[in-house]
């Protein structure tokens, strides 16, 4: 119960607010109990609406995303992507180099922890797309890697 003074034209009034539903407030005005109607008006928030955006998998072997391949397509093409975001602290691949599944290709730091980013993927790194000091976000594209010719 919540208790108020009111001074409206030299008068004094003492109001308890009683009970409130939905808008409809009981209120005990210097001992008379009254039922008041509450006119509620929308009002917009000042907070903005958070809108996220879509994150990516990390690699394309996400169970979701996944489609088979046709025998004659080469193996081993794709994207690595950020799992998280972080700060890369060392990239130990270079354009031209030949990875197999398992390769360390980076070192990502997040929330003080390095993490490995490995490779699941076989080929040739076509494109390193970071450098040591790079900032990423949650998806962001690091390396390319194609077809072994």
């Amino acid at each position: 119960m919540k208790k108020f003074k009111f001074n409206i034209g030299g008068m004094h009034y003492d109001v308890d607010v009683v009970n409130v539903e939905d808008n409809i407030a009981e209120v005990e005005v210097n001992g008379t109990v009254y039922k008041v109607e509450i006119e509620t008006k929308v009002q917009q928030t000042k907070t903005p609406k958070l809108v996220r955006s879509v994150i990516s998998p990390s690699t394309e072997s996400d169970k979701s995303t996944v489609k088979t391949s046709k025998p004659t397509e080469a193996k081993g093409t794709g994207t690595i992507k950020s799992p998280l975001p972080g700060t890369i602290l060392d990239v130990r691949v270079r354009e031209g180099d030949r990875i197999r599944i398992g390769d360390l290709l980076l070192v990502l730091e997040a929330m003080k922890m390095e993490n490995n980013i490995k490779s699941d993927k076989e080929g040739i790194v076509k494109e390193v797309r970071v450098r040591a000091g790079d900032s990423v976000l949650e998806g962001d594209l690091l390396v390319i890697i194609g077809v072994d010719q």
